[in-house]
Order: structure tokens, then sequence, then C-alpha cells
């Protein structure tokens, strides 16, 4: 008889499965954050792209450290600048 289970998740400590996993999270989580790119860099992970406000960037930094404990994670995250223009424009 065989064994049709499926194959057992791969083990907590493989680097590159939590990045997936945590990319995966990031797109189908409330923010639906697909502008974050992940890269491994050795055992640290680069966080880098560009995110609507300072709240999105703390839960996505939040979401990165929980999900990749013991690993260390560095945030080179802009916010999209949404304030009013202070002054009019030139059409002239």
């Amino acid at each position: 008889m065989t064994d049709t289970s499926p194959p057992p998740p791969p083990a907590e400590g493989n680097l590159d499965y939590l990045v997936a996993h945590l990319a995966d999270h990031l797109a189908s989580s409330d923010l639906g954050e697909l502008g974050v790119r992940l890269e491994l860099r050795g055992d640290a992970v680069l966080l880098t792209g560009t995110v609507p406000s300072t709240q999105c960037r703390d839960h996505i930094l939040r979401m990165a450290r929980e999900e990749l404990a013991g690993h260390p994670v560095h945030s080179d995250l802009l916010i999209a600048g949404s304030s009013s223009p202070d002054h009019g424009e030139d059409l002239t």
C-alpha cells in the first residue's frame, strides 16, 4: 500500500519557506500588499517597496518580525506621499 498523505511542511528553520509564507500572508491579508518585496540577504531578510501609510509599514514589520522570529529583518519600506499640495499648480 502506498502512502498518499501530503508531504510534511518544511522545517520551521527553513528561511526560504518562511519568506515565501510571509509573502503569501502579505498578499492575502487585509492589506493585500503586493508592492512589498522580500529579499534574502544571508540569514537576514530585507523588505523593500512602497506602502500607503506608516500604520501599514508598522503592521508589515510586526508581521515580518513575528513570522521570521530568530532572523534579522531589515526595512527599506517607503511611505507613499499622500498629503495635499501646499500651493496651486501654475499652468501658464
